[in-house]
């Protein structure tokens, strides 16, 4: 019965370091199961790229309505989970609508970050464009003129011919 319970203390005392070297072992700021207990911090909304595209936009088109960072759940609805889970995680840069917030595009910034990625980019915008969506993509940051061309159709944008 002595080593009985000897065996017992002995495995109980066992079983607290273990649990204390695994709890040293953690994260700082992990709890008591190691699992991370970092709070979020802020983070800048755009980068100064998407800052600079942003305001191109803006200032391209001043009457139109430039939103930056949505999502895709904002754009597309489906009903089944396995659908609504191609498009839940992901994010336009930038969606340009009407006053009347009419979708008239969506706009993808290529960076560094897309190299490679051309599949995934065009499964992505054959989702939207699927969906009804027009998207339009830049490798750089457009000029004005470019921005307004992409934007005013062509025959508005020639003069009219004098009569």
């Amino acid at each position: 019965m002595k080593t009985l319970l000897f065996v017992i203390v002995l495995a109980v005392l066992a079983w607290v370091y273990f649990t204390k070297i695994a709890k040293k072992g953690a994260a700082p700021g992990a709890d008591e199961k190691g699992n991370s207990a970092e709070q979020p911090r802020r983070r800048q909304l755009l980068s100064e790229r998407e800052q600079a595209m942003h305001n191109r936009l803006s200032h391209a088109l001043p009457e139109l309505v430039v939103l930056a960072q949505v999502s895709f759940s904002a754009l597309l609805t489906a009903r089944a989970y396995a659908a609504r889970n191609t498009f839940d995680r992901k994010t336009a840069d930038f969606v340009v609508c009407d006053k009347a917030f009419q979708v008239l595009a969506v706009i993808e910034l290529d960076d560094a970050s897309h190299k490679g990625k051309t599949d995934k980019d065009a499964a992505r915008d054959a989702m939207l464009v699927a969906a009804g969506y027009r998207v339009l993509r830049y490798p750089n940051i457009p000029d004005i003129d470019r921005v307004r061309g992409d934007f005013i159709p062509a025959a508005q944008s020639q003069p009219v011919p004098a009569a």
